[in-house]
């Protein structure tokens, strides 16, 4: 049977396009069958061994084709952020190959910030452009795990703690990217919130959690972006491992979201044949050649959806049903991808791509603090000297955090930005401050850079204690890198604080030089004791090749700054739910085989925990700062058809998504220089027979404003906005009753509110 959903998408996007007639191909390419006939054609014309071929890799990053069919093999490449360096075909090591350099991108933590779809789109179809170029047919990303504590050293390839936000940002990544016919393979499916122990996790959530918090997005990625690909998480939820999990991909996925691509395992993520072949699993990969940790060179035939899964069929175990399901969607992947003849032609570190990269990271940057707007832009016009401080200001960060880690063409660093963008304006001085990491090397890549450090911690504060004395301007640059128990795969932070004895260096800057910035570089939130004393604080991301040239634009005022936190910034740890109720990083279990971690916080994620339980945070979601000033007009609302407003209404109005109230405000740009604002709108209700959160994101425009300029907003209030997940009833559900709309610029800086009622 035709999957409409599925072919609709194809069709509208024109990326699988009927193959062109050839004597050469085979009959079921012809162009007058559609891509489903075709598939079941092909699927008829083949052999249990070759069925069984295309199911599980052949080497790291690709899979088997169909040579007897004119199926080319099928390669992936990690992301999300860029397309990785070429490996050797068993090993992770280099291939050492001098055409696989690539642009890298802001990591996605940076795009949620931007809280601009627009950018997501654009940068999706970037990166699909290197991706085409390099012959990658998916990229494994884009990565839209929930951000529930800053301890997870993945975080910085998420989007944020909010699941409207993180399935607004996705969805577009995922259409620009999938237009240039290279396949998104939305990860880590689901609940992979921290990093240690991965593998033996088991996570113990609420289904009003699961579906409030932790699926919104990927449930968005599939039925509005239409990914062709997801993949597993290492992690188990209800004691299966989420690579072959009954309830999310069989359930969830697969019956009740409609899934039609592939589920794909993370490297290493399959554990029991039986489990792989009944739970959903269609293609999987793995660390090493038997699909764990260990192995023979060329013995993928050991992987469990390889010869033990064949030896069960023949033995009568299994008949061909679950093998033909995912062979179908493995087919349907190829001709989106690898048959897709008319797929453009790809670009590798395209001017444009800079310029895309540049652009994505100037709108996430985000001014988190400016004390009375002195401080910066940098005066130009007035400054003679600056000093810069710290490793960060010098550091690659393109190598190293893990999977993510990339070969970059070129990477600018903050010190070299600001030197370029100041050359004959004013001296920028340097002075190290502090050591992290000066390995700087991953899987065979090499920054090339020597950090190595003899001075003690001591001299190295001394130094730039001094130099700052008779600098206009002291522009920290530290924060986190991307090695081991930072922000990095495998290992979660230890601890909150920053590391390297920044905070000793901050301070001793602080007391000499009334004009210092602090530019944190990370992915995570980190503590700052230091706040109070100095004026001006940036947050830089990981920006990736056009890092430095960014900040310089933001620093110099060339960019006004107007990224957004996709994330809440609290004071201490102990302010995130999973840490105040100690669940994180949860309990061995007497064998110590498994860690159970309980999400006791539920569904109070971020500023939901935050405004439960009156906590103020050092930064808040949806902060940050402009070099111009905004003024909000009060917001006013009214209905839309009234039929609409009753919960009991016919039918034909029952769509979640018609409009039952319209706000609208007016936002005026008050300073002198053009900046852009995102308006925030959140909901709340005043009533409920559950517990719900004081209020959530449920809309946001970022609107750009010259001097002067006013414009109206508006935004819909639909059914949806007012749903809670009914874990009872497993639905969602619009109670009738008062509510209210609360704008505001962050989620504790809220303009007005108005009330409405569902009937």
């Amino acid at each position: 049977m035709i999957k409409t959903k599925f072919y609709t998408f194809l069709a509208i996007t024109l990326l699988c396009v009927q193959t062109v007639k050839a004597q050469s191909l085979p009959a079921y390419l012809d162009e007058t069958k559609d891509i489903e006939v075709r598939v079941e054609d092909a699927l008829k014309r083949m052999t249990l061994d070759e069925k069984i071929r295309v199911i599980h890799a052949q080497s790291k990053f690709s899979s088997a084709g169909v040579p007897r069919l004119g199926f080319p093999d099928f390669w992936t490449d990690d992301g999300p952020h860029g397309v990785r360096p070429d490996v050797l075909w068993d090993e992770w090591e280099q291939a050492g190959q001098t055409n696989d350099s690539c642009v890298a991108f802001p990591a996605l933590t940076c795009l949620a910030a931007t809280w601009n779809p627009q950018l997501s789109l654009i940068y999706g179809e970037s990166l699909g452009e290197e991706a085409l170029y390099r012959g990658k047919n998916m990229i494994l990303g884009p990565g839209v795990n929930i951000y529930r504590t800053p301890l997870n050293g993945r975080n910085f390839e998420y989007m944020g703690e909010d699941p409207y936000l993180a399935s607004r940002m996705v969805v577009p990544y995922i259409q620009g990217l999938q237009s240039k016919g290279v396949a998104a393979c939305v990860k880590h499916y689901a609940l992979n919130n921290d990093e240690e122990y991965r593998h033996q996790v088991n996570v113990i959530v609420s289904d009003r959690a699961l579906h409030e918090i932790y699926l919104p997005a990927f449930k968005a990625a599939i039925t509005e972006g239409k990914a062709w690909g997801i993949m597993g998480a290492y992690n188990l939820y209800k004691n299966q491992h989420n690579c072959h999990n009954a309830i999310l991909i069989n359930k969830i996925l697969k019956q009740d979201w409609q899934f039609d691509g592939v589920v794909v395992s993370d490297w290493g993520g399959t554990h029991d044949t039986d489990e792989a072949v009944k739970n959903g699993l269609d293609l999987e990969f793995g660390t090493w050649t038997d699909g764990l940790t260990m192995g023979a060179t060329n013995a993928y035939d050991n992987y469990y959806l390889a010869n033990a899964y064949k030896r069960l069929i023949k033995e009568g175990k299994y008949t061909t049903k679950e093998l033909d399901d995912k062979v179908r969607r493995v087919l349907r992947l190829f001709y989106c991808t690898t048959m897709n003849r008319q797929r453009p032609h790809g670009f590798l570190c395209s001017e444009s791509h800079y310029e895309a990269a540049r652009k994505i990271a100037e709108e996430g940057i985000v001014l988190l603090k400016n004390d009375g707007g002195s401080v910066l832009p940098i005066n130009i016009n007035k400054v003679k000297n600056i000093l810069v401080v710290g490793e960060n200001a010098v550091k690659m960060m393109t190598v190293g955090g893990g999977s993510s880690s990339l070969k970059v063409q070129r990477e600018v660093s903050p010190l070299d930005g600001l030197r370029a963008r100041l050359r004959g304006i004013a001296e920028v001085d340097y002075a190290r401050g502090y050591v992290g990491d000066v390995t700087g090397a991953y899987n065979g890549v090499t920054t090339g850079q020597d950090l190595s450090e003899s001075r003690s911690e001591d001299e190295l504060i001394a130094e730039a204690v001094e130099k700052a004395k008779k600098a206009d301007y002291v522009i920290v640059f530290g924060g986190l890198n991307k090695s081991d128990y930072q922000d990095c795969e495998g290992h979660d932070r230890k601890d909150y604080a920053l590391p390297y004895a920044q905070n000793k260096l901050v301070e001793a800057l602080a007391q000499v030089n009334t004009r210092l910035v602090f530019v944190n570089i990370s992915g995570n939130a980190v503590a700052m004791p230091w706040i109070k004393k100095v004026p001006a604080v940036i947050q830089g991301w990981f920006i990736g090749s056009e890092a430095g040239n960014a900040l310089a634009s933001v620093l110099v005022g060339d960019a006004n700054p107007s990224g957004k936190l996709p994330f809440s910034w609290m004071q201490s740890l102990d302010h995130y739910g999973a840490h105040a109720l100690g669940a994180y990083p949860g309990t061995w279990r007497s064998d110590g085989k498994i860690i159970d971690e309980e999400y006791k916080e539920d569904i109070f994620v971020g500023y939901r925990w935050a405004d439960q339980h009156k906590l103020t945070p050092l930064f808040p979601f949806g902060h940050g700062l402009s070099y111009t000033t905004f003024e909000y007009g009060k917001a006013k609302i009214e209905a839309c058809d009234a039929s609409l407003q009753s919960t009991v209404s016919n039918a034909a109005n029952q769509s979640a998504d018609n409009p039952l109230y319209k706000v609208r405000l007016t936002l005026r740009n008050t300073g002198a220089r053009s900046g852009a604002e995102t308006v925030q709108l959140y909901i709340r209700d005043v009533k409920s027979s559950v517990v719900r959160p004081v209020k959530e994101l449920k809309d946001f425009r970022k609107v750009v404003l010259e001097p002067g300029e006013t414009r109206e907003v508006e935004f819909s209030i639909t059914r949806q906005q007012l749903s809670f997940y009914d874990d009872v009833r497993g639905e969602w559900i619009a109670e009738p009753g008062k509510f209210e709309a609360w704008i505001g610029s962050s989620a504790s800086d809220i303009k007005s509110k108005v009330p409405f009622v569902l009937r």
